[in-house]
C-alpha cells in the first residue's frame, strides 16, 4: 500500500521517524483496531489512532453523551449532549481524519457477541469500567488470539499494560484470578476521577496500539508493556513499573487451562460474593419499586449517605442526610422499627452504609439500587443530574 500525496503532506512527521517511515505508516493505514467503551479512556485514544491514520476503527457503545462526560471526554462537545455517543463520535472523527473509517457497533459487549466483534479486528483497546466486561474481553481476546491493551482510571492514578498471550505474555486473570467482591471497588461515577487523567491514560494506550501495529509491520523492534504495567499518580506526580509474570495456574492461558469458551461473567463476578441468607438483589430496592412504596403511604427512612455538596445539589424528599464517614454519629436519628433505604450518587457508598447499618444491629435495611441517579432517570427527571 503506497501513501498518496495528501497522506505524505498528512503524516510526514511520522514518515521523518526511522520506526515509522513509509511502510509504517502504511501499515497503521491497513489496520483495524476495537474500541470497547467510548468513554473516558476510549474517546481519547479514538482521537490520537484516528488522527495517526489507523485505518479502521471500530467503536463498542451503547450510551449517549451525558453533561458529565464533557469534563474528560473530549471526543464530544456541548451540541452532543443527548445524542448517542457512537454518532458523535462517527462525525467528530470524521472532522480530524476523513480518511479513517469508523465503525460503530451500537450494542454493549455480551458474551453472545464478544468472539465475533473481537476476532474482526487485529487488535483491541478496553475502555470500559467494569470487572464483568474486563473479564470477558480478556478472555474473548485469549480464545480469538488478539492482543488486549488496558487501562483503568480511578481518581488520580491510573494504569497501562498489554495483555498478549499469543506471545506468551500474561492474561488479566493472571493479575486478577478472582473478582473483587461486588460494591468493594468504586466506578469513576461513585469515586470521581481528574479529568485530565483518563486523557493521559488513553493517549498511552492508543501508543501502545499504535506500537504494536509499527513491530507487527517489522518497522521497528519495539518493546510493548507485557507483563508490564504502568502506574500513574499524577496527584504525586509519580510514574511506576511494576513487572507480573504469567501464571502457569491460570485457568485461561496456563498450563492446563480450563477456561475454554465464554463463560456468564456476571454470575463469576457477582455471584459467589454474596453471603447465603442475603443475595446482593434482596439487599437493594429498585427506583420502581420504592417509588411504589412510597407512592402507597409506607413508612420507610430515607438516609442518604452523600457528602454534604451533593445533599445540596440535590436529594430524594424526605431523606435525611447522614454522609458516609460520620453514619455511625447518626443513628440515633435512624429507626430501627421500620424499612431503612440507603442512597448515594451510583450504589456502592449506599451498599457499604447499608453493611455498617446491619452491623449496628438493624434488620430492616436496603439499598437503593443505581443510587439518586439511577432514580433521576426513571423516577423523577427534575432530580439535576451530576
Amino acid at each position: 500500500m503506497s501513501l498518496t500525496a495528501a497522506q505524505a503532506q498528512r503524516y510526514r512527521r511520522h514518515l521523518l521517524l526511522p520506526e515509522v517511515g513509509p511502510a509504517g505508516q502504511a501499515a497503521l493505514g491497513a489496520a483495524k483496531v476495537l474500541l470497547v467503551g467510548a468513554g473516558g479512556l476510549g474517546a481519547p485514544a479514538a482521537l490520537y489512532l484516528a488522527a495517526a491514520g489507523v485505518g479502521t476503527l471500530g467503536l463498542v457503545d451503547h450510551d449517549r453523551v451525558d453533561p458529565s462526560n464533557l469534563q474528560r471526554q473530549l471526543l464530544f462537545r456541548e451540541g452532543d449532549v443527548g445524542r448517542p455517543k457512537l454518532a458523535a463520535a462517527v462525525d467528530t472523527l470524521a472532522e480530524i481524519n476523513p480518511h479513517v473509517t469508523v465503525v460503530p457497533h451500537d450494542c454493549w459487549l455480551r458474551r453472545e457477541n464478544a468472539l465475533e466483534l473481537v476476532g474482526a479486528y487485529d487488535l483491541v483497546l478496553n475502555g470500559c469500567d467494569n470487572f464483568p466486561t474486563r473479564y470477558l474481553l480478556n478472555d474473548a481476546c485469549h480464545l480469538a488470539g488478539r492482543p488486549c491493551v488496558d487501562g483503568s482510571i480511578y481518581r488520580f492514578e491510573g494504569q497501562v499494560t498489554v495483555y498478549e498471550t499469543t506471545a506468551g505474555g500474561p492474561c488479566y486473570r493472571c493479575r486478577f484470578p478472582a473478582p473483587p467482591p461486588p460494591g468493594s471497588v468504586p466506578s469513576c461515577a461513585e469515586a470521581g476521577v481528574l479529568g485530565v487523567l483518563p486523557g493521559i491514560v488513553g493517549s498511552w494506550q492508543a501508543a501502545e496500539a499504535i506500537k504494536w501495529i509499527l513491530r507487527r509491520a517489522g518497522t521497528a523492534n519495539i518493546e510493548l508493556l507485557v507483563g508490564r504495567m504502568l502506574a500513574f499518580d499524577v496527584l504525586a506526580g509519580e510514574v511506576l513499573e511494576f513487572r507480573y509474570d504469567r501464571d502457569p495456574a491460570c485457568p485461561l492461558c496456563g498450563d492446563a487451562p480450563t477456561v475454554r469458551e465464554l463463560i456468564d461473567y456476571d454470575q463469576f463476578c457477582n455471584g459467589s460474593a454474596a453471603a447465603p441468607e442475603a443475595s446482593p438483589r434482596s439487599l437493594e430496592i429498585s427506583p420502581a419499586d420504592l417509588a411504589a412504596k412510597l407512592a402507597a403511604g409506607a413508612e420507610c427512612c430515607l438516609v442518604d449517605v452523600r457528602e454534604t455538596w451533593e445533599w445540596d445539589l440535590c436529594r430524594i424528599g424526605g431523606a435525611l442526610l447522614a454522609p458516609l464517614g460520620e453514619l455511625t454519629a447518626h443513628l440515633d436519628r435512624i429507626p430501627r422499627d421500620r424499612l431503612v433505604v440507603t442512597y448515594c450518587h451510583a450504589g456502592v457508598r449506599s451498599m457499604r452504609a447499608l453493611e455498617r447499618l446491619r452491623a449496628a444491629g438493624y434488620e430492616q435495611v436496603q439499598s437503593l439500587a443505581g443510587g439518586i441517579e439511577a432514580w433521576a432517570q426513571q423516577i423523577d427527571p427534575q432530580v439535576p443530574r451530576y
